[in-house]
Protein backbone atom coordinates (compact mmCIF):
# COMPACT_ATOMS: atom_id res chain seq x y z
CA UNK A 1 0.00 0.00 0.00
CA UNK A 2 2.89 2.35 0.77
CA UNK A 3 4.13 1.90 -2.79
CA UNK A 4 0.69 2.73 -4.21
CA UNK A 5 0.49 5.96 -2.23
CA UNK A 6 3.90 7.07 -3.52
CA UNK A 7 2.99 6.40 -7.17
CA UNK A 8 1.04 9.65 -7.83
CA UNK A 9 3.83 11.72 -6.33
CA UNK A 10 6.34 9.86 -8.44
CA UNK A 11 4.33 10.53 -11.61
CA UNK A 12 4.11 14.21 -10.77
CA UNK A 13 7.84 14.59 -11.13
CA UNK A 14 8.95 16.14 -14.35
CA UNK A 15 10.91 13.96 -16.74
CA UNK A 16 13.10 15.62 -19.39
CA UNK A 17 12.97 13.68 -22.62
CA UNK A 18 14.81 14.53 -25.84
CA UNK A 19 12.65 14.60 -29.00
CA UNK A 20 13.89 14.16 -32.55
CA UNK A 21 14.77 17.88 -32.88
CA UNK A 22 16.64 18.04 -29.55
CA UNK A 23 13.76 19.86 -27.79
CA UNK A 24 12.84 18.95 -24.22
CA UNK A 25 9.48 17.21 -23.68
CA UNK A 26 7.85 17.60 -20.25
CA UNK A 27 5.90 14.53 -19.14
CA UNK A 28 3.66 15.18 -16.11
CA UNK A 29 0.37 13.97 -14.61
CA UNK A 30 -2.08 16.85 -14.50
CA UNK A 31 -4.76 15.10 -12.39
CA UNK A 32 -3.40 13.00 -9.56
CA UNK A 33 -6.88 11.73 -8.76
CA UNK A 34 -7.23 10.36 -12.32
CA UNK A 35 -3.61 9.29 -12.71
CA UNK A 36 -2.12 5.97 -13.51
CA UNK A 37 -3.14 4.59 -10.15
CA UNK A 38 -6.78 5.11 -11.13
CA UNK A 39 -6.39 4.13 -14.78
CA UNK A 40 -6.17 7.77 -16.08
CA UNK A 41 -3.92 8.85 -19.00
CA UNK A 42 -0.55 10.58 -18.83
CA UNK A 43 -0.59 13.95 -20.66
CA UNK A 44 2.44 14.85 -22.80
CA UNK A 45 3.24 18.44 -23.76
CA UNK A 46 5.86 19.41 -26.35
CA UNK A 47 6.94 22.79 -27.70
CA UNK A 48 9.13 23.54 -30.70
CA UNK A 49 12.21 25.56 -29.92
CA UNK A 50 11.81 29.26 -30.73
CA UNK A 51 13.08 30.43 -34.10
CA UNK A 52 12.12 31.37 -37.68
CA UNK A 53 10.06 28.78 -39.59
CA UNK A 54 11.67 27.78 -42.92
CA UNK A 55 9.96 27.42 -46.26
CA UNK A 56 9.94 24.18 -48.24
CA UNK A 57 12.49 25.61 -50.70
CA UNK A 58 14.83 26.55 -47.89
CA UNK A 59 14.54 23.07 -46.39
CA UNK A 60 15.29 21.47 -49.80
CA UNK A 61 18.28 23.78 -50.29
CA UNK A 62 19.71 22.69 -46.96
CA UNK A 63 19.04 19.02 -47.71
CA UNK A 64 21.05 19.32 -50.94
CA UNK A 65 24.06 20.25 -48.83
CA UNK A 66 23.90 16.83 -47.20
CA UNK A 67 25.79 14.18 -49.25
CA UNK A 68 22.89 11.69 -49.02
CA UNK A 69 20.57 14.06 -50.90
CA UNK A 70 23.05 15.58 -53.38
CA UNK A 71 22.51 15.24 -57.12
CA UNK A 72 25.62 17.16 -58.20
CA UNK A 73 29.16 17.58 -56.94
CA UNK A 74 30.01 20.49 -59.22
CA UNK A 75 29.06 23.34 -56.90
CA UNK A 76 30.84 22.23 -53.75
CA UNK A 77 32.06 24.33 -50.88
CA UNK A 78 35.83 24.40 -51.32
CA UNK A 79 36.31 24.58 -47.55
CA UNK A 80 34.23 21.43 -46.91
CA UNK A 81 36.82 18.67 -46.78
CA UNK A 82 34.25 15.87 -46.64
CA UNK A 83 32.53 17.03 -49.82
CA UNK A 84 35.84 17.55 -51.57
CA UNK A 85 36.70 13.98 -50.67
CA UNK A 86 33.44 12.77 -52.22
CA UNK A 87 34.25 14.59 -55.43
CA UNK A 88 37.72 13.13 -55.49
CA UNK A 89 36.18 9.66 -55.22
CA UNK A 90 33.86 10.42 -58.17
CA UNK A 91 36.89 11.27 -60.32
CA UNK A 92 39.14 8.52 -59.01
CA UNK A 93 40.38 5.84 -61.36
CA UNK A 94 41.15 5.59 -65.06
CA UNK A 95 39.29 7.65 -67.63
CA UNK A 96 37.29 4.57 -68.60
CA UNK A 97 36.34 3.92 -64.98
CA UNK A 98 35.32 7.51 -64.35
CA UNK A 99 33.35 7.65 -67.60
CA UNK A 100 31.66 4.33 -66.89
CA UNK A 101 30.65 5.59 -63.42
CA UNK A 102 28.95 8.68 -64.84
CA UNK A 103 27.45 6.61 -67.65
CA UNK A 104 25.78 4.25 -65.17
CA UNK A 105 24.38 7.21 -63.23
CA UNK A 106 23.01 8.57 -66.47
CA UNK A 107 21.43 5.21 -67.28
CA UNK A 108 19.72 5.19 -63.87
CA UNK A 109 18.25 8.63 -64.57
CA UNK A 110 17.01 7.51 -67.99
CA UNK A 111 15.17 4.61 -66.36
CA UNK A 112 13.36 7.16 -64.19
CA UNK A 113 12.84 9.45 -67.24
CA UNK A 114 14.97 12.17 -65.63
CA UNK A 115 16.38 13.19 -68.98
CA UNK A 116 18.00 16.55 -68.01
CA UNK A 117 19.94 14.87 -65.18
CA UNK A 118 20.83 11.93 -67.41
CA UNK A 119 22.15 14.27 -70.09
CA UNK A 120 24.35 15.99 -67.51
CA UNK A 121 25.84 12.68 -66.37
CA UNK A 122 26.57 11.61 -69.94
CA UNK A 123 28.22 14.99 -70.54
CA UNK A 124 30.44 14.46 -67.48
CA UNK A 125 31.35 11.02 -68.73
CA UNK A 126 32.39 12.44 -72.11
CA UNK A 127 34.37 15.21 -70.45
CA UNK A 128 36.20 12.65 -68.34
CA UNK A 129 36.97 10.49 -71.37
CA UNK A 130 38.30 13.44 -73.33
CA UNK A 131 40.19 14.93 -70.39
CA UNK A 132 43.73 14.23 -69.18
CA UNK A 133 44.71 10.87 -67.67
CA UNK A 134 44.27 10.93 -63.88
CA UNK A 135 47.54 10.34 -61.97
CA UNK A 136 47.73 7.13 -59.90
CA UNK A 137 47.85 7.24 -56.12
CA UNK A 138 51.55 7.29 -55.14
CA UNK A 139 50.77 5.38 -51.94
CA UNK A 140 49.23 2.45 -53.78
CA UNK A 141 50.87 -0.19 -55.89
CA UNK A 142 51.03 1.10 -59.49
CA UNK A 143 48.70 -0.55 -61.98
CA UNK A 144 50.04 -1.35 -65.42
CA UNK A 145 47.32 -0.65 -68.01
CA UNK A 146 47.03 -2.10 -71.48
CA UNK A 147 46.87 1.06 -73.62
CA UNK A 148 45.06 -0.66 -76.47
CA UNK A 149 42.50 -2.22 -74.15
CA UNK A 150 41.92 1.10 -72.35
CA UNK A 151 41.45 2.89 -75.64
CA UNK A 152 38.89 0.28 -76.72
CA UNK A 153 37.00 0.70 -73.42
CA UNK A 154 37.02 4.50 -73.71
CA UNK A 155 35.81 4.33 -77.30
CA UNK A 156 32.90 2.01 -76.38
CA UNK A 157 31.87 4.18 -73.43
CA UNK A 158 32.11 7.35 -75.52
CA UNK A 159 29.96 5.81 -78.25
CA UNK A 160 27.31 4.72 -75.74
CA UNK A 161 27.28 8.10 -73.97
CA UNK A 162 26.90 9.99 -77.27
CA UNK A 163 24.02 7.74 -78.35
CA UNK A 164 22.36 7.94 -74.93
CA UNK A 165 22.77 11.69 -74.68
CA UNK A 166 21.12 11.86 -78.11
CA UNK A 167 18.17 9.99 -76.59
CA UNK A 168 17.91 12.59 -73.81
CA UNK A 169 17.98 15.45 -76.32
CA UNK A 170 15.36 13.68 -78.44
CA UNK A 171 13.04 13.29 -75.46
CA UNK A 172 13.63 16.96 -74.55
CA UNK A 173 12.87 17.97 -78.18
CA UNK A 174 16.34 19.41 -78.67
CA UNK A 175 16.62 17.90 -82.13
CA UNK A 176 19.77 19.75 -83.20
CA UNK A 177 21.74 18.43 -80.21
CA UNK A 178 20.33 14.96 -80.86
CA UNK A 179 21.61 15.02 -84.44
CA UNK A 180 25.07 16.17 -83.35
CA UNK A 181 25.40 13.39 -80.76
CA UNK A 182 24.15 10.78 -83.23
CA UNK A 183 26.77 11.93 -85.73
CA UNK A 184 29.45 11.66 -83.03
CA UNK A 185 28.33 8.13 -82.12
CA UNK A 186 28.26 7.06 -85.77
CA UNK A 187 31.77 8.40 -86.35
CA UNK A 188 32.88 6.01 -83.64
CA UNK A 189 30.73 3.12 -84.88
CA UNK A 190 28.80 3.34 -88.12
CA UNK A 191 26.87 0.22 -87.15
CA UNK A 192 25.20 1.78 -84.11
CA UNK A 193 21.55 1.11 -84.92
CA UNK A 194 20.25 3.17 -81.98
CA UNK A 195 22.12 6.22 -83.25
CA UNK A 196 20.64 5.74 -86.74
CA UNK A 197 17.15 5.44 -85.27
CA UNK A 198 17.49 8.53 -83.08
CA UNK A 199 19.00 10.54 -85.92
CA UNK A 200 16.09 9.53 -88.15
CA UNK A 201 13.58 10.45 -85.43
CA UNK A 202 15.12 13.91 -84.98
CA UNK A 203 15.11 14.52 -88.74
CA UNK A 204 11.48 13.40 -88.98
CA UNK A 205 10.51 15.77 -86.15
CA UNK A 206 12.15 18.62 -88.09
CA UNK A 207 10.37 17.50 -91.30
CA UNK A 208 13.74 16.77 -92.93
CA UNK A 209 12.28 13.82 -94.77
CA UNK A 210 15.16 12.98 -97.16
CA UNK A 211 17.61 12.91 -94.23
CA UNK A 212 15.20 10.82 -92.15
CA UNK A 213 14.83 8.30 -94.99
CA UNK A 214 18.59 8.09 -95.41
CA UNK A 215 19.09 7.43 -91.68
CA UNK A 216 16.37 4.75 -91.65
CA UNK A 217 17.82 2.99 -94.66
CA UNK A 218 21.36 3.06 -93.27
CA UNK A 219 20.14 1.64 -89.97
CA UNK A 220 18.22 -1.13 -91.73
CA UNK A 221 21.32 -2.06 -93.72
CA UNK A 222 22.93 -2.86 -90.38
CA UNK A 223 19.88 -4.58 -88.85
CA UNK A 224 17.23 -5.32 -91.43
CA UNK A 225 14.78 -6.80 -88.95
CA UNK A 226 14.69 -3.84 -86.58
CA UNK A 227 10.97 -3.24 -85.97
CA UNK A 228 11.36 0.33 -84.69
CA UNK A 229 13.32 1.38 -87.77
CA UNK A 230 10.88 -0.38 -90.08
CA UNK A 231 7.94 1.44 -88.48
CA UNK A 232 9.75 4.79 -88.66
CA UNK A 233 10.66 4.16 -92.30
CA UNK A 234 7.02 3.46 -93.17
CA UNK A 235 5.93 6.58 -91.32
CA UNK A 236 8.59 8.66 -93.08
CA UNK A 237 7.66 7.32 -96.52
CA UNK A 238 4.02 8.18 -95.87
CA UNK A 239 5.03 11.70 -94.91
CA UNK A 240 7.18 11.94 -98.03
CA UNK A 241 4.23 10.95 -100.18
CA UNK A 242 2.02 13.53 -98.50
CA UNK A 243 4.61 16.28 -98.99
CA UNK A 244 4.97 15.27 -102.63
CA UNK A 245 1.21 15.59 -103.09
CA UNK A 246 1.23 19.03 -101.45
CA UNK A 247 4.13 20.13 -103.64
CA UNK A 248 2.37 18.90 -106.78
CA UNK A 249 -0.78 20.81 -105.86
CA UNK A 250 1.32 23.94 -105.32
CA UNK A 251 3.05 23.53 -108.68
CA UNK A 252 -0.25 22.92 -110.47
CA UNK A 253 -1.74 26.01 -108.85
CA UNK A 254 1.25 28.14 -109.85
CA UNK A 255 1.17 26.84 -113.42
CA UNK A 256 -2.56 27.47 -113.70
CA UNK A 257 -2.16 30.98 -112.28
CA UNK A 258 0.58 31.76 -114.80
CA UNK A 259 -1.50 30.31 -117.64
CA UNK A 260 -4.55 32.33 -116.59
CA UNK A 261 -2.53 35.55 -116.41
CA UNK A 262 -1.05 34.91 -119.83
CA UNK A 263 -4.50 34.15 -121.29
CA UNK A 264 -5.93 37.36 -119.80
CA UNK A 265 -3.12 39.45 -121.30
CA UNK A 266 -3.75 37.84 -124.68
CA UNK A 267 -7.51 38.53 -124.40
CA UNK A 268 -6.92 42.24 -123.61
CA UNK A 269 -4.42 42.54 -126.45
CA UNK A 270 -6.77 40.89 -128.94
CA UNK A 271 -9.52 43.36 -127.98
CA UNK A 272 -7.15 46.38 -128.10
CA UNK A 273 -7.90 47.19 -124.45
CA UNK A 274 -5.22 49.21 -122.67
CA UNK A 275 -4.42 48.69 -119.01
CA UNK A 276 -1.82 49.77 -116.49
CA UNK A 277 -1.12 49.51 -112.76
CA UNK A 278 -0.08 52.21 -110.30
CA UNK A 279 1.41 52.13 -106.81
CA UNK A 280 -1.90 53.30 -105.34
CA UNK A 281 -4.14 50.46 -106.42
CA UNK A 282 -7.35 50.21 -104.34
CA UNK A 283 -8.28 47.04 -102.46
CA UNK A 284 -11.02 45.47 -104.57
CA UNK A 285 -10.96 42.16 -102.65
CA UNK A 286 -12.18 39.49 -105.10
CA UNK A 287 -13.36 41.93 -107.79
CA UNK A 288 -10.94 41.51 -110.71
CA UNK A 289 -10.74 41.70 -114.45
CA UNK A 290 -11.35 38.16 -115.65
CA UNK A 291 -12.56 35.79 -118.31
CA UNK A 292 -15.60 33.57 -117.96
CA UNK A 293 -13.21 30.71 -118.74
CA UNK A 294 -9.80 31.75 -117.35
CA UNK A 295 -7.92 29.67 -119.91
CA UNK A 296 -9.99 30.66 -122.95
CA UNK A 297 -9.11 34.07 -124.38
CA UNK A 298 -12.30 34.06 -126.50
CA UNK A 299 -14.65 33.77 -123.51
CA UNK A 300 -16.48 36.82 -122.14
CA UNK A 301 -14.43 39.46 -120.30
CA UNK A 302 -15.77 41.14 -117.17
CA UNK A 303 -14.54 44.29 -115.43
CA UNK A 304 -15.13 45.95 -112.08
CA UNK A 305 -16.77 49.30 -112.89
CA UNK A 306 -17.12 52.36 -110.67
CA UNK A 307 -19.97 54.75 -111.58
CA UNK A 308 -19.04 58.20 -110.24
CA UNK A 309 -21.54 61.03 -109.64
CA UNK A 310 -19.04 63.93 -109.24
CA UNK A 311 -21.66 66.65 -108.74
CA UNK A 312 -22.96 64.89 -105.61
CA UNK A 313 -19.78 63.07 -104.48
CA UNK A 314 -21.56 59.71 -104.73
CA UNK A 315 -20.72 56.43 -106.44
CA UNK A 316 -21.97 52.96 -107.30
CA UNK A 317 -19.79 49.87 -107.72
CA UNK A 318 -20.48 47.08 -110.21
CA UNK A 319 -18.38 44.03 -109.38
CA UNK A 320 -18.61 42.26 -112.74
CA UNK A 321 -19.57 44.33 -115.78
CA UNK A 322 -19.50 42.06 -118.88
CA UNK A 323 -17.91 43.37 -122.05
CA UNK A 324 -21.10 42.83 -124.05
CA UNK A 325 -23.26 44.82 -121.63
CA UNK A 326 -24.05 48.55 -121.94
CA UNK A 327 -24.04 51.39 -119.41
CA UNK A 328 -27.71 51.91 -120.09
CA UNK A 329 -28.56 48.38 -118.99
CA UNK A 330 -26.94 48.90 -115.60
CA UNK A 331 -28.31 52.42 -115.12
CA UNK A 332 -31.84 51.08 -115.58
CA UNK A 333 -31.73 49.11 -112.32
CA UNK A 334 -29.41 51.43 -110.39
CA UNK A 335 -31.47 54.61 -110.84
CA UNK A 336 -33.10 56.40 -109.21
CA UNK A 337 -30.73 56.68 -106.26
CA UNK A 338 -31.89 57.45 -102.69
CA UNK A 339 -29.77 60.61 -102.46
CA UNK A 340 -31.25 62.11 -105.70
CA UNK A 341 -34.02 64.15 -104.06
CA UNK A 342 -34.58 66.34 -107.15
CA UNK A 343 -34.76 63.31 -109.45
CA UNK A 344 -32.09 64.67 -111.79
CA UNK A 345 -30.64 61.25 -112.44
CA UNK A 346 -32.79 59.27 -114.88
CA UNK A 347 -31.35 57.27 -117.80
CA UNK A 348 -32.67 59.59 -120.56
CA UNK A 349 -31.39 62.74 -118.81
CA UNK A 350 -27.82 61.57 -118.17
CA UNK A 351 -24.51 61.69 -119.99
CA UNK A 352 -21.51 59.47 -119.27
CA UNK A 353 -17.83 60.38 -119.64
CA UNK A 354 -14.57 58.48 -119.31
CA UNK A 355 -11.05 59.84 -118.89
CA UNK A 356 -8.74 59.34 -121.85
CA UNK A 357 -5.17 58.10 -121.83
CA UNK A 358 -3.99 61.72 -122.40
CA UNK A 359 -5.97 62.96 -119.39
CA UNK A 360 -8.95 64.42 -121.23
CA UNK A 361 -12.59 63.31 -121.43
CA UNK A 362 -14.49 61.24 -123.96
CA UNK A 363 -18.23 60.77 -124.07
CA UNK A 364 -19.29 57.17 -123.44
CA UNK A 365 -22.45 56.19 -125.28
CA UNK A 366 -24.98 54.55 -122.96
CA UNK A 367 -26.02 52.12 -125.67
CA UNK A 368 -22.50 51.02 -126.62
CA UNK A 369 -21.11 47.84 -125.11
CA UNK A 370 -18.31 48.19 -122.60
CA UNK A 371 -16.04 46.16 -124.86
CA UNK A 372 -16.41 48.71 -127.68
CA UNK A 373 -15.82 51.63 -125.32
CA UNK A 374 -12.63 50.10 -123.96
CA UNK A 375 -11.48 48.77 -127.34
CA UNK A 376 -11.44 52.23 -128.91
CA UNK A 377 -7.88 52.73 -127.71
CA UNK A 378 -8.75 56.12 -126.20
CA UNK A 379 -9.36 55.00 -122.64
CA UNK A 380 -7.55 52.56 -120.35
CA UNK A 381 -8.24 50.32 -117.39
CA UNK A 382 -6.24 51.60 -114.41
CA UNK A 383 -5.47 49.28 -111.50
CA UNK A 384 -8.03 46.77 -112.73
CA UNK A 385 -11.05 49.07 -112.51
CA UNK A 386 -13.08 51.05 -115.08
CA UNK A 387 -14.31 54.49 -113.98
CA UNK A 388 -17.30 56.22 -115.59
CA UNK A 389 -18.49 59.73 -114.65
CA UNK A 390 -22.27 60.18 -114.71
CA UNK A 391 -23.73 63.73 -114.83
CA UNK A 392 -27.10 65.29 -115.78
CA UNK A 393 -27.19 66.66 -119.34
CA UNK A 394 -28.21 70.09 -118.08
CA UNK A 395 -25.04 70.37 -115.97
CA UNK A 396 -22.60 68.45 -118.15
CA UNK A 397 -21.07 71.55 -119.80
CA UNK A 398 -20.34 73.24 -116.46
CA UNK A 399 -18.82 70.08 -115.04
CA UNK A 400 -16.58 69.60 -118.13
CA UNK A 401 -15.25 73.16 -117.77
CA UNK A 402 -14.46 72.59 -114.10
CA UNK A 403 -12.74 69.32 -115.00
CA UNK A 404 -10.53 71.05 -117.59
CA UNK A 405 -9.62 73.80 -115.11
CA UNK A 406 -8.58 71.21 -112.52
CA UNK A 407 -6.51 69.41 -115.11
CA UNK A 408 -4.91 72.63 -116.21
CA UNK A 409 -3.80 73.43 -112.69
CA UNK A 410 -2.25 69.99 -112.39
Amino acid sequence: MAEAKDLPSALSKQMDLQNGNGAVVKEQSKDFGGGVANGGPITLSAQLPPGKQKTADEVLAEMKKIPLFMNSLDDLDEDNEQLQALRAIAYEGTRAEIGQNFREQGNDCVKDKQYPNARDFYTKALQALRGPVQPQNPYEEPVVLDAEEEESKERAIEEACCANRALCSLEMRNYGACQRDCAAALRLNVRNVKAWYRAASACFALDKIPEALDACQNGLEVEGGNKALQALLAKTEKRQQRLAEIEQVRKDREERTMREKFTLRMALKQRNILSRATTKAPNLEDATVGLADPVDAQSTLSFPVMLLYPLHAQSDFIKAFAEDETLGQHLEYILPTPWDEEREYTPPSLECYMETVQGGLVKAGKNLSLGKLLGSGKVEVVDGIVKVNVVPKSKAGLWIEEFKQRRGKQ
